[in-house]
């Protein structure tokens, strides 16, 4: 069951060990400490609380310390990134060939399996956003390979084809180098390797992945041991489906002391379904499952209609079509960008939808009850935060995932 500790009072504060699963990310985890600085000093001055950046007692990995000064009491909470860049890295070293190698086993995976076509019954913008570097990639080669016959006909043309080939061939091959190098813009390559990674084995974790979600495992067993009042985990992106499986692991072999810190699930920008639609994903299937009618932790969702690269308001149990009929998790909680955000940031961020898509780490300038730097660093356990919280209205239910086939069948 849930369970919690005494509240920190002034003598001592509420303390909380926060430990961040990010997304399919290759960038080293120090710009995560940098936006928390930055994004959290702007919200403290909007909402009227205070928070600084402080040193860690537990120095393991990469992380950093924050306090807390609200109304209702202070906090200190300790953050450690669980790392997973190595593997990104790994999975995005390819030569443009592989990549387009990528692009063709990425569709047929969603076309062929039906999963895309799945996908499209609960949100259009993030299918359009798994389709954005199929396109893009396409255009690009098709560019590359107007160009490298221009060339090379003008040459044949005024020099003979024994200098137009190589020309034409030379010039298409520059122009899609020349793209690749643009994808710090673009970002087509990258999307499509983030797609390839997560379709490679039809939805089943890579070994080299199920290796580093054993590690995050132990990880947080060892800091459940602590004396902490609350244990925070936070799955942003991609990552919201690797701490499910984390947790899940964690659960099942029993290491949540009962007289331990309170285990909380923040969930950020989920992009579930593009797994657990996958014809392999068997495995994340049935932690969604187990996951959401345990006791032993607390499970929020916040997602926002206006990330086109999330599934915004899709409960990810429900839609897998996995959810049992004690399913108690999770809260569904919308961050509401068109209330959250003035006139002035929306128009801003407009068209800007990969910084949107990381919109639930920083700053909002109208702030509802959804606020990361009170969550991580105020003095309440995310259940005491969320108490009594209905579901944001528009939450999304309907089973369209392999799941619901697979529990019609049993």
């Amino acid at each position: 069951m849930l369970h919690a500790k005494p509240q920190g009072s002034l003598m001592q504060p509420f303390r909380r060990r926060v430990l961040y699963i990010p997304g399919y990310d290759p960038i080293p985890p120090r710009r995560y400490r940098e936006l928390y600085r930055r994004e959290g000093a702007q919200q403290a001055s909007i909402s009227g609380y205070g928070l600084s950046l402080c040193a860690r007692v537990d120095r393991t990995g990469f992380g950093w310390g924050a306090a807390g000064d609200f109304s209702d009491g202070a906090a200190r909470a300790e953050f450690e990134v669980l790392i997973w860049a190595d593997i990104v890295q790994g999975s995005m070293g390819r030569g443009i060939l592989a990549t387009y190698g990528q692009l063709v086993r990425t569709a047929w995976a969603y076309i062929g399996s039906g999963a895309l076509f799945r996908l499209m019954r609960l949100r259009r913008g993030p299918v359009i956003a798994a389709l954005y570097p199929i396109v893009v990639l396409l255009a690009q080669l098709l560019v590359a390979l107007l160009a490298g016959w221009l060339v090379g006909w003008l040459a044949a043309r005024f020099g003979g084809w024994w200098l137009g080939l190589p020309l034409m061939a030379a010039t298409a091959w520059g122009g899609l180098v020349l793209w690749r190098r643009l994808d710090g813009r673009i970002f087509a390559h990258y999307l499509m390797h983030d797609y390839a990674f997560t379709a490679e084995q039809g939805g089943a974790y890579p070994a080299a992945l199920e290796g580093r979600v054993a590690q995050f495992t132990d990880r947080i067993a060892d800091v459940l041991q602590g004396d902490w009042d609350e244990v925070l985990i936070v799955g942003h992106s991609s990552g919201a489906y690797l701490a499910v499986s984390v947790l899940a692991d964690l659960i099942r072999a029993r290491r949540v002391p009962a007289d331990g810190p309170t285990l909380s699930f923040l969930s950020l920008g989920h992009v579930v379904p593009m797994a657990s639609f996958l014809p392999r994903a068997d495995r994340l299937r049935a932690d969604l499952a187990y996951l959401s009618t345990r006791d032993e932790l607390y499970w929020m969702d916040v997602t926002a209609p206006g990330d086109a690269c999330c599934f915004g308001l899709c409960d990810p149990v429900a839609v897998t079509g996995v959810a049992p009929a004690d399913q108690k998790h999770p809260l569904i909680i919308s961050a509401a960008f068109t209330q959250t955000l003035s006139a002035e940031k929306q128009r801003a961020l407009r068209g800007h939808w990969f910084r949107l898509h990381f919109q639930y780490l920083c700053t909002f300038d109208r702030p509802g009850d959804y606020d990361y730097f009170a969550i991580t660093a105020g003095p309440q356990t995310l259940a005491q935060r969320f108490a009594g919280r209905a579901h944001s209205p528009g939450r999304i239910t309907t089973p369209a995932g392999p799941g619901n086939r697979e529990k019609v069948s049993a």
